[in-house]
Protein backbone atom coordinates (compact mmCIF):
# COMPACT_ATOMS: atom_id res chain seq x y z
CA UNK A 1 0.00 0.00 0.00
CA UNK A 2 3.00 2.32 -0.47
CA UNK A 3 1.39 3.35 -4.26
CA UNK A 4 -2.06 2.19 -3.97
CA UNK A 5 -3.77 4.71 -2.07
CA UNK A 6 -1.94 7.53 -4.26
CA UNK A 7 -2.89 6.23 -7.52
CA UNK A 8 -6.23 5.85 -6.46
CA UNK A 9 -6.00 9.93 -5.72
CA UNK A 10 -6.05 9.39 -1.76
CA UNK A 11 -2.43 10.51 -1.33
CA UNK A 12 -0.65 12.49 2.13
CA UNK A 13 -2.21 16.11 1.03
CA UNK A 14 -5.68 15.18 0.80
CA UNK A 15 -7.92 16.93 3.21
CA UNK A 16 -9.21 14.71 5.94
CA UNK A 17 -11.03 14.62 9.69
CA UNK A 18 -9.11 12.92 11.61
CA UNK A 19 -11.83 13.24 14.75
CA UNK A 20 -14.64 11.84 12.41
CA UNK A 21 -12.26 9.01 10.99
CA UNK A 22 -11.31 8.01 14.52
CA UNK A 23 -14.89 7.29 15.09
CA UNK A 24 -15.07 4.86 12.79
CA UNK A 25 -14.74 1.24 13.57
CA UNK A 26 -13.77 -1.42 10.89
CA UNK A 27 -14.62 -4.73 11.61
CA UNK A 28 -12.09 -7.90 10.27
CA UNK A 29 -13.61 -11.13 9.65
CA UNK A 30 -10.42 -13.16 8.65
CA UNK A 31 -7.47 -15.02 10.26
CA UNK A 32 -6.74 -12.70 12.56
CA UNK A 33 -4.14 -9.87 12.94
CA UNK A 34 -1.04 -9.75 14.47
CA UNK A 35 -1.69 -6.79 17.23
CA UNK A 36 2.24 -5.78 17.24
CA UNK A 37 2.71 -4.57 13.69
CA UNK A 38 3.47 -0.95 13.14
CA UNK A 39 -0.29 -0.55 11.59
CA UNK A 40 -1.72 -0.94 14.86
CA UNK A 41 0.06 1.03 16.71
CA UNK A 42 -2.05 3.18 18.83
CA UNK A 43 0.78 6.07 19.30
CA UNK A 44 -1.74 9.61 19.18
CA UNK A 45 -5.18 7.56 19.60
CA UNK A 46 -7.50 8.44 22.47
CA UNK A 47 -9.60 6.03 23.94
CA UNK A 48 -12.07 3.81 21.85
CA UNK A 49 -15.51 5.69 20.34
CA UNK A 50 -18.20 5.28 23.24
CA UNK A 51 -20.09 3.46 21.01
CA UNK A 52 -17.84 0.58 21.32
CA UNK A 53 -19.10 -2.39 23.41
CA UNK A 54 -16.83 -5.17 22.34
CA UNK A 55 -13.75 -6.66 24.21
CA UNK A 56 -10.48 -7.79 23.61
CA UNK A 57 -10.49 -11.85 23.98
CA UNK A 58 -7.41 -12.71 21.80
CA UNK A 59 -6.18 -15.11 24.35
CA UNK A 60 -2.66 -15.09 25.89
CA UNK A 61 -0.37 -12.82 24.94
CA UNK A 62 -2.52 -10.55 23.13
CA UNK A 63 -2.81 -7.17 24.22
CA UNK A 64 -5.47 -4.15 22.14
CA UNK A 65 -4.78 -0.96 22.47
CA UNK A 66 -6.80 2.75 21.40
CA UNK A 67 -6.09 1.24 17.63
CA UNK A 68 -6.70 -2.30 17.98
CA UNK A 69 -9.58 -2.29 20.61
CA UNK A 70 -10.82 -5.26 19.53
CA UNK A 71 -10.25 -8.89 18.88
CA UNK A 72 -12.23 -12.31 19.35
CA UNK A 73 -11.40 -15.72 18.12
CA UNK A 74 -13.77 -18.81 17.61
CA UNK A 75 -12.37 -22.33 17.00
CA UNK A 76 -8.94 -20.82 17.87
CA UNK A 77 -7.46 -20.47 20.89
CA UNK A 78 -6.01 -16.91 20.03
CA UNK A 79 -6.99 -14.13 17.55
CA UNK A 80 -3.27 -13.78 16.48
CA UNK A 81 -2.73 -14.80 12.93
CA UNK A 82 -1.07 -17.12 11.72
CA UNK A 83 -1.70 -16.60 7.90
CA UNK A 84 -0.89 -13.30 7.26
CA UNK A 85 -4.08 -12.86 5.12
CA UNK A 86 -6.29 -11.00 8.15
CA UNK A 87 -3.51 -9.05 9.20
CA UNK A 88 -2.74 -7.73 5.25
CA UNK A 89 -6.46 -6.93 5.10
CA UNK A 90 -6.85 -5.07 8.30
CA UNK A 91 -3.72 -3.29 7.68
CA UNK A 92 -5.04 -2.45 3.77
CA UNK A 93 -8.41 -1.10 5.26
CA UNK A 94 -7.40 1.19 8.09
CA UNK A 95 -3.77 0.26 9.00
CA UNK A 96 -1.56 3.54 10.31
CA UNK A 97 0.38 5.67 8.31
CA UNK A 98 4.01 3.26 8.63
CA UNK A 99 7.10 5.06 7.52
CA UNK A 100 9.86 4.27 5.39
CA UNK A 101 8.17 0.86 4.72
CA UNK A 102 9.34 -1.09 2.20
CA UNK A 103 10.57 -4.89 1.38
CA UNK A 104 13.78 -5.36 1.83
CA UNK A 105 14.37 -2.38 -0.36
CA UNK A 106 11.68 -2.88 -2.74
CA UNK A 107 8.55 -0.67 -2.58
CA UNK A 108 9.81 2.59 -0.59
CA UNK A 109 7.43 4.66 0.81
CA UNK A 110 4.47 5.53 3.57
CA UNK A 111 2.26 2.27 3.86
CA UNK A 112 -0.93 3.09 4.90
CA UNK A 113 -4.62 1.64 5.04
CA UNK A 114 -7.96 3.73 3.25
CA UNK A 115 -8.62 5.26 7.08
CA UNK A 116 -5.58 5.45 9.13
CA UNK A 117 -6.96 7.46 11.97
CA UNK A 118 -10.40 4.67 12.15
CA UNK A 119 -10.38 1.50 15.20
CA UNK A 120 -10.07 -2.00 13.68
CA UNK A 121 -11.46 -5.19 15.47
CA UNK A 122 -10.65 -8.11 14.38
CA UNK A 123 -12.32 -11.98 14.77
CA UNK A 124 -10.95 -14.91 13.72
CA UNK A 125 -13.10 -16.88 11.93
CA UNK A 126 -10.57 -18.48 9.91
CA UNK A 127 -7.42 -21.26 11.00
CA UNK A 128 -5.22 -22.53 8.70
CA UNK A 129 -7.72 -25.25 7.91
CA UNK A 130 -10.67 -23.76 7.21
CA UNK A 131 -13.14 -20.83 7.67
CA UNK A 132 -16.57 -22.66 9.00
CA UNK A 133 -19.82 -21.34 8.84
CA UNK A 134 -20.50 -21.21 12.59
CA UNK A 135 -17.47 -19.21 13.31
CA UNK A 136 -18.04 -16.70 10.39
CA UNK A 137 -22.12 -16.08 11.64
CA UNK A 138 -20.65 -15.77 15.62
CA UNK A 139 -17.86 -13.27 13.67
CA UNK A 140 -20.71 -11.43 12.24
CA UNK A 141 -23.24 -11.54 15.27
CA UNK A 142 -20.24 -10.11 18.05
CA UNK A 143 -19.63 -7.64 14.94
CA UNK A 144 -22.60 -6.21 14.97
CA UNK A 145 -23.28 -6.18 18.55
CA UNK A 146 -19.72 -4.52 19.58
CA UNK A 147 -20.83 -1.52 17.47
CA UNK A 148 -18.23 -1.73 14.25
CA UNK A 149 -19.71 0.57 11.65
CA UNK A 150 -18.06 -1.42 8.42
CA UNK A 151 -17.43 -4.80 7.95
CA UNK A 152 -14.74 -5.90 5.77
CA UNK A 153 -14.61 -9.62 4.72
CA UNK A 154 -12.41 -10.91 2.24
CA UNK A 155 -13.12 -14.47 1.94
CA UNK A 156 -15.70 -16.65 0.34
CA UNK A 157 -16.54 -19.73 -1.62
CA UNK A 158 -15.18 -21.22 -4.82
CA UNK A 159 -18.04 -20.87 -6.83
CA UNK A 160 -21.50 -18.68 -6.01
CA UNK A 161 -24.26 -20.54 -3.79
CA UNK A 162 -27.43 -19.43 -3.04
CA UNK A 163 -28.09 -16.55 -0.40
CA UNK A 164 -29.73 -19.28 2.37
CA UNK A 165 -26.65 -21.81 1.84
CA UNK A 166 -24.14 -18.71 2.71
CA UNK A 167 -22.96 -18.15 5.70
CA UNK A 168 -21.69 -14.34 4.80
CA UNK A 169 -24.79 -13.88 3.12
CA UNK A 170 -26.72 -14.56 5.65
CA UNK A 171 -24.39 -12.81 8.61
CA UNK A 172 -24.20 -9.47 5.86
CA UNK A 173 -28.18 -9.44 5.91
CA UNK A 174 -28.36 -9.21 9.39
CA UNK A 175 -25.64 -6.32 9.24
CA UNK A 176 -27.55 -4.58 6.72
CA UNK A 177 -30.51 -4.51 9.22
CA UNK A 178 -28.28 -2.54 11.93
CA UNK A 179 -26.91 -0.50 9.02
CA UNK A 180 -23.68 -1.82 8.79
CA UNK A 181 -22.38 -2.07 5.57
CA UNK A 182 -20.47 -5.30 4.66
CA UNK A 183 -17.67 -5.43 2.12
CA UNK A 184 -16.69 -8.77 0.35
CA UNK A 185 -13.86 -9.98 -2.02
CA UNK A 186 -16.12 -10.66 -5.17
CA UNK A 187 -13.48 -13.50 -5.71
CA UNK A 188 -10.46 -15.22 -7.65
CA UNK A 189 -11.58 -17.13 -10.37
CA UNK A 190 -10.25 -14.81 -12.82
CA UNK A 191 -11.01 -15.51 -16.88
CA UNK A 192 -11.37 -19.09 -16.43
CA UNK A 193 -14.54 -20.57 -16.29
CA UNK A 194 -17.83 -18.43 -16.02
CA UNK A 195 -16.04 -15.80 -13.85
CA UNK A 196 -18.88 -15.26 -11.41
CA UNK A 197 -18.17 -13.77 -8.62
CA UNK A 198 -18.72 -15.74 -5.15
CA UNK A 199 -20.48 -12.76 -3.58
CA UNK A 200 -23.80 -12.40 -4.80
CA UNK A 201 -25.96 -11.01 -2.75
CA UNK A 202 -27.86 -7.85 -3.07
CA UNK A 203 -26.91 -6.42 0.10
CA UNK A 204 -23.45 -6.54 -0.15
CA UNK A 205 -20.91 -4.41 -1.73
CA UNK A 206 -18.88 -6.73 -3.79
CA UNK A 207 -15.32 -5.74 -4.70
CA UNK A 208 -13.15 -6.43 -7.40
CA UNK A 209 -9.06 -5.94 -7.59
CA UNK A 210 -7.52 -4.18 -9.89
CA UNK A 211 -3.89 -3.13 -11.03
CA UNK A 212 -2.31 0.20 -9.75
CA UNK A 213 0.40 1.72 -12.09
CA UNK A 214 3.47 -0.23 -10.29
CA UNK A 215 5.06 -3.55 -11.23
CA UNK A 216 7.62 -6.01 -10.33
CA UNK A 217 9.73 -6.84 -12.65
CA UNK A 218 12.98 -8.98 -12.94
CA UNK A 219 15.48 -10.03 -15.22
CA UNK A 220 17.17 -13.34 -16.18
CA UNK A 221 20.31 -13.10 -18.54
CA UNK A 222 20.69 -16.69 -19.95
CA UNK A 223 24.57 -17.16 -20.66
CA UNK A 224 27.32 -15.09 -21.40
CA UNK A 225 24.21 -12.38 -22.48
CA UNK A 226 23.14 -14.70 -25.17
CA UNK A 227 19.45 -13.46 -24.47
CA UNK A 228 18.00 -10.99 -21.61
CA UNK A 229 14.70 -12.47 -20.22
CA UNK A 230 12.30 -9.63 -18.53
CA UNK A 231 9.42 -11.76 -15.67
CA UNK A 232 7.71 -10.90 -12.33
CA UNK A 233 8.59 -11.47 -8.99
CA UNK A 234 9.15 -9.84 -6.15
CA UNK A 235 13.09 -10.82 -5.64
CA UNK A 236 14.86 -9.00 -2.85
CA UNK A 237 17.88 -11.12 -3.53
CA UNK A 238 21.20 -10.73 -5.97
CA UNK A 239 23.14 -13.39 -7.60
CA UNK A 240 26.02 -10.66 -7.11
CA UNK A 241 26.60 -10.70 -10.29
CA UNK A 242 27.30 -14.97 -10.92
CA UNK A 243 26.57 -17.12 -13.52
CA UNK A 244 24.88 -20.13 -11.92
CA UNK A 245 24.54 -23.54 -13.59
CA UNK A 246 20.77 -24.20 -14.71
CA UNK A 247 18.99 -28.08 -13.85
CA UNK A 248 15.74 -29.23 -14.88
CA UNK A 249 13.37 -30.20 -12.66
CA UNK A 250 13.34 -33.51 -15.21
CA UNK A 251 16.58 -34.27 -14.46
CA UNK A 252 17.32 -33.11 -11.02
CA UNK A 253 14.88 -36.10 -9.23
CA UNK A 254 15.06 -40.39 -9.75
CA UNK A 255 11.43 -40.86 -8.08
CA UNK A 256 8.82 -39.03 -9.17
CA UNK A 257 7.28 -39.61 -12.27
CA UNK A 258 8.02 -36.88 -16.00
CA UNK A 259 5.21 -34.96 -14.79
CA UNK A 260 5.71 -34.50 -11.36
CA UNK A 261 9.84 -34.19 -12.27
CA UNK A 262 8.86 -31.66 -14.49
CA UNK A 263 6.67 -29.25 -12.06
CA UNK A 264 9.43 -29.76 -9.35
CA UNK A 265 5.73 -31.22 -6.97
CA UNK A 266 6.27 -32.47 -3.30
CA UNK A 267 9.73 -33.74 -2.51
CA UNK A 268 10.84 -34.55 -6.20
CA UNK A 269 13.75 -32.57 -6.09
CA UNK A 270 16.72 -34.26 -4.98
CA UNK A 271 18.91 -31.89 -2.60
CA UNK A 272 22.45 -32.70 -4.18
CA UNK A 273 21.68 -32.57 -7.53
CA UNK A 274 20.39 -28.70 -6.90
CA UNK A 275 22.85 -27.76 -4.75
CA UNK A 276 24.17 -24.48 -6.11
CA UNK A 277 22.21 -24.26 -9.14
CA UNK A 278 19.10 -22.89 -10.93
CA UNK A 279 16.29 -25.09 -11.16
CA UNK A 280 13.62 -24.53 -14.06
CA UNK A 281 10.05 -25.75 -12.78
CA UNK A 282 7.02 -26.19 -14.88
CA UNK A 283 4.78 -24.68 -12.23
CA UNK A 284 4.92 -21.99 -9.41
CA UNK A 285 5.06 -24.87 -6.57
CA UNK A 286 8.83 -25.43 -7.85
CA UNK A 287 9.38 -22.16 -6.29
CA UNK A 288 8.79 -23.39 -2.76
CA UNK A 289 9.96 -26.61 -3.76
CA UNK A 290 13.51 -25.22 -4.91
CA UNK A 291 14.08 -23.12 -1.97
CA UNK A 292 13.12 -26.69 0.37
CA UNK A 293 15.61 -28.38 -1.18
CA UNK A 294 18.19 -25.83 -1.04
CA UNK A 295 18.56 -24.68 -5.10
CA UNK A 296 20.41 -21.33 -5.32
CA UNK A 297 17.44 -19.91 -7.21
CA UNK A 298 14.43 -20.92 -9.24
CA UNK A 299 12.88 -20.30 -12.70
CA UNK A 300 9.02 -21.56 -12.90
CA UNK A 301 6.43 -20.66 -15.65
CA UNK A 302 3.25 -18.76 -15.05
CA UNK A 303 1.05 -17.06 -17.84
CA UNK A 304 -0.92 -14.29 -15.76
CA UNK A 305 1.24 -10.67 -16.77
CA UNK A 306 0.11 -8.75 -13.58
CA UNK A 307 0.64 -10.66 -10.81
CA UNK A 308 4.21 -10.77 -8.93
CA UNK A 309 4.71 -12.96 -6.40
CA UNK A 310 7.19 -13.10 -3.19
CA UNK A 311 10.08 -15.57 -3.66
CA UNK A 312 12.25 -16.99 -0.85
CA UNK A 313 15.34 -17.30 -3.12
CA UNK A 314 16.60 -15.40 -6.25
CA UNK A 315 13.73 -16.72 -8.76
CA UNK A 316 11.45 -15.31 -11.42
CA UNK A 317 8.65 -16.65 -13.45
CA UNK A 318 8.31 -16.55 -17.19
CA UNK A 319 5.50 -16.24 -19.75
CA UNK A 320 5.26 -19.70 -21.49
CA UNK A 321 6.44 -18.56 -24.59
CA UNK A 322 9.84 -16.95 -22.88
CA UNK A 323 10.51 -20.30 -20.51
CA UNK A 324 9.99 -22.42 -23.41
CA UNK A 325 12.95 -20.45 -24.53
CA UNK A 326 15.56 -20.94 -21.65
CA UNK A 327 13.58 -24.58 -21.91
CA UNK A 328 15.33 -24.35 -25.40
CA UNK A 329 18.40 -23.07 -24.36
CA UNK A 330 19.12 -26.17 -21.77
CA UNK A 331 18.95 -28.41 -23.97
CA UNK A 332 21.10 -27.00 -26.53
CA UNK A 333 24.18 -25.71 -24.50
CA UNK A 334 26.51 -28.00 -23.47
CA UNK A 335 26.97 -25.85 -19.66
CA UNK A 336 23.82 -23.59 -19.37
CA UNK A 337 23.95 -21.43 -16.69
CA UNK A 338 22.18 -17.63 -16.03
CA UNK A 339 22.16 -15.17 -13.86
CA UNK A 340 18.77 -13.78 -12.18
CA UNK A 341 18.95 -10.03 -10.76
CA UNK A 342 17.08 -8.24 -8.24
CA UNK A 343 13.71 -7.50 -9.07
CA UNK A 344 12.99 -3.23 -9.83
CA UNK A 345 9.43 -1.38 -10.02
CA UNK A 346 8.30 -0.02 -13.48
CA UNK A 347 5.07 2.01 -14.48
CA UNK A 348 2.57 0.27 -15.66
CA UNK A 349 1.15 2.77 -18.54
CA UNK A 350 -2.19 0.04 -19.00
CA UNK A 351 -3.05 0.52 -15.11
CA UNK A 352 -6.05 0.46 -14.24
CA UNK A 353 -7.71 -2.76 -15.58
CA UNK A 354 -9.51 -5.75 -13.65
CA UNK A 355 -6.46 -7.68 -12.22
CA UNK A 356 -5.91 -11.38 -13.74
CA UNK A 357 -7.36 -13.19 -10.90
CA UNK A 358 -10.02 -11.40 -10.10
CA UNK A 359 -13.81 -12.63 -10.90
CA UNK A 360 -15.89 -10.51 -12.85
CA UNK A 361 -19.12 -11.33 -13.02
CA UNK A 362 -21.94 -11.41 -14.27
CA UNK A 363 -23.98 -12.33 -10.50
CA UNK A 364 -25.45 -16.35 -11.29
CA UNK A 365 -28.14 -15.82 -8.72
CA UNK A 366 -29.59 -11.95 -9.56
CA UNK A 367 -28.49 -11.48 -12.74
CA UNK A 368 -30.11 -8.70 -13.25
CA UNK A 369 -27.74 -6.77 -11.14
CA UNK A 370 -23.88 -6.20 -12.60
CA UNK A 371 -20.73 -6.92 -10.28
CA UNK A 372 -18.33 -6.65 -9.20
CA UNK A 373 -17.39 -3.17 -9.32
CA UNK A 374 -13.70 -2.31 -9.29
CA UNK A 375 -12.26 -1.56 -6.12
CA UNK A 376 -8.37 -2.08 -4.71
Amino acid sequence: TTRSWDFLGLNQTVKRNATAESNVIVGVLDSGIWPESDSFSDEGFGPPPKKWKGACKGGQNFTCNNKLIGARAYHSDSARDMDGHGTHTASTAAGNNVVNASFYGLAEGIARGGVPSARIAAYKVCDDKECTSEDILAGFDDAIADGVDLISVSLGLDIPVYFYEDSVAIGAFHAAEKGVLVMQSAGNSGTTGFQFVSSVAPWILSVAASTTDRLFVDKVVLGNGWKTLTGLSVNSFSLNRTKVPLVYGLQATSYCNEADARACHGHCLNKTLVKNKIVLCDEMDGVDAAYDAGALGVITKYDLDDVSFVVPLPGITLSSKDYDLVISYFNSTKEPKAEIFRSETIKDKFAPIVASFSSRGPNAFVPDILKARIGL
